[in-house]
Parts: structure tokens; C-alpha cells; sequence
């Protein structure tokens, strides 16, 4: 077992995580997106067809800690006003 990262292995784990951290932040982006259009959608304007999807992205919605929704929400400069 290796003590020490090589310089082309700390070079590929470099990339990598700067991949990582850009598809995070364009999930971010989609799940801010997402969150913010069904805060605005009531279920009784929507297509039959579309309430069960509109359902299931807003149970994902509220699954996510509380810190990744409002990271999400930040991505995208939204805000979520309850009424």
C-alpha cells in the first residue's frame, strides 16, 4: 500500500472532482428549476395525465436535505415564498 499520492494520480483525482462539481451544480440547476416551477403549479391546472408526474418530482423535491434544495434554489436565484 502506497503513503503517497503520485503527481499524475493527484491530477486525475483533480479532474475528476472538478467534473463532479460541475455536474453538480447543473443538477442543482435542474432540481432548482424543477423546484421552483412546481412551488407555482397548482394540481388542479394540470392535465390528469401530468399530476402523477408533477407528484413524483415534488415528493424528490422534498426529499432532499434541506441544505441541497436551498443550494439548488440558490443556482438558479429562486426563491420559494410559502402561502
Amino acid at each position: 500500500m502506497h503513503d503517497t499520492i503520485h503527481p499524475e494520480e493527484a491530477s486525475l483525482l483533480r479532474t475528476e472532482i472538478e467534473l463532479l462539481m460541475r455536474e453538480r451544480q447543473a443538477l442543482l440547476r435542474v432540481c432548482g428549476s424543477a423546484a421552483s416551477l412546481i412551488a407555482e403549479l397548482r394540481s388542479g391546472d394540470l392535465p390528469p395525465a401530468a399530476v402523477e408526474a408533477a407528484d413524483l418530482l415534488a415528493e424528490s423535491i422534498n426529499a432532499l436535505p434541506e441544505e441541497t434544495l436551498q443550494d439548488a434554489l440558490q443556482a438558479v436565484n429562486a426563491k420559494i415564498v410559502e402561502s
